[in-house]
């Protein structure tokens, strides 16, 4: 029986400060710029304004990138283009700086944190910084056993608390989340397809590496056969998670949750970090008000979570491949709402006109008789 109170969370999360965000409008609609032409920066200069209590809003200077890493048995199956139990050989390639997300980090000078909390391999062969929150080797194979059990749910769930207080602690001003697992969008699939109340096939995407018609079938039945073990555990999100999700899942949601605790906005990336939004929202429904959807990644179960949580995608490229990616090309869009925000000057007010409206001012000569008298 675990002894964590998801219920505290609800109480603890408060929503962005609403009266600093009229504020922040109230400033816009005195810029040079017309309100609204903009577009969607406007909106986001004053939703960082709500999140930060600052008006004006402050520039986003100590963003991180944190990705929570992972293998899921259910890679077994044959349901990921990747072999079963290579999500080591990704995190390397970021930590050598030779994948995606890490080039595109490097280009916008952001730091990239690696959280390895269930990776098939042995923990000496990483560095310990990575490996030292690790719950176990490797997530269960949720389509016929619990990815986790209560006890390492809970574990898993308590370090990503105590790492956005890292975050927060140490003065990071805004965090791009993502993942690197294999097998990990059909655990994200499965929670989504749960909590959303749909069937398999309205879920199952092709994951970041596409996988063929064969493959996605296989999927699609993995998928399946969890929704069947995860439905009864549904009124209980850090067993739903130990039952159907994994331990770089449980995490990332603890993160999520205690980073709108501490007030922390948040980028998502992919279909896994919107669905440990979408269990973060079903323990607090006003945790999603601290973060944007940085991207739309065409998974159909991402889709899907966001429009539950409301949340619109600041882009819409279709970059599938994790490790924070999608999000990090958000980054500079919500940099640039900030900075507009706050430097765009006011327009200035008209001087007052000096003429007949002074009591003391002679008449108009063309109101004098013709002797100007």
């Amino acid at each position: 029986m675990s002894s964590l109170n998801l219920d505290d969370f609800s109480d603890l999360i408060e929503r962005p400060d609403g009266g600093v965000r009229r504020d922040a409008e109230a400033r816009r609609e005195r810029q040079i710029v017309p309100p609204g032409s903009l577009g969607r920066l406007d909106e986001l200069g004053e939703w960082l304004a709500a999140a930060q209590s600052a008006v004006p809003v402050r520039a986003i200077e100590r963003p991180r990138v944190l990705l929570f890493a992972g293998d899921h048995g259910v890679a077994e199956l044959g349901v990921s283009a990747r072999a079963p139990g290579s999500a080591d050989q990704l995190v390397r390639a970021v930590l050598d700086g030779a994948s995606p997300g890490a080039v595109l980090a490097r280009r916008l000078g952001v730091p990239v944190r690696v959280v390895d909390m269930a990776l098939d391999c042995e923990p000496e062969t990483l560095p310990d910084e990575v490996v030292r929150h690790r719950v176990r080797r490797g997530s269960g194979q949720i389509d016929v056993e619990d990815a986790l059990t209560i006890e390492e749910a809970e574990a898993a769930f308590r370090a990503g608390v105590a790492l956005a207080d890292a975050e927060a602690d140490s003065g990071t001003d805004l965090v791009v989340l993502g993942d690197v697992s294999v097998g990990g969008t059909t655990a994200a699939a499965v929670l989504i397809a749960a909590l959303c109340g749909t069937d398999a096939s309205v879920v199952t995407g092709r994951g970041g590496r596409a996988i063929d018609d064969l493959a996605w079938m296989r999927k699609c039945a993995a998928v399946r056969d969890a929704l069947r073990r995860a439905r009864p555990v549904l009124g209980d999100q850090l067993q739903l998670l130990a039952t159907v999700g994994g331990a770089d899942l449980a995490a990332m949601t603890g993160f999520l949750l205690q980073s709108a605790v501490r007030k922390t906005p948040v980028i998502l990336d992919g279909v896994v970090s919107a669905a440990c939004a979408l269990v973060g929202q079903r323990v607090a429904f006003r945790a999603p008000d601290w973060w944007l959807a940085g991207q739309n990644s065409g998974e159909p179960a991402q889709a899907k979570a966001l429009d539950r949580m409301a949340l619109e995608p600041l882009l819409d490229h279709g970059v599938t491949v994790g490790e924070g990616a999608g999000a990090l090309l958000a980054l500079p869009l919500v940099q640039a709402a900030a900075a507009l925000a706050a430097e765009l000057p006011e327009e200035s007010e008209p001087e007052e006109s000096k003429g007949s409206e002074d009591p003391e001012d002679p008449e108009p000569l063309e109101a004098q008789g013709p002797d100007g008298v």
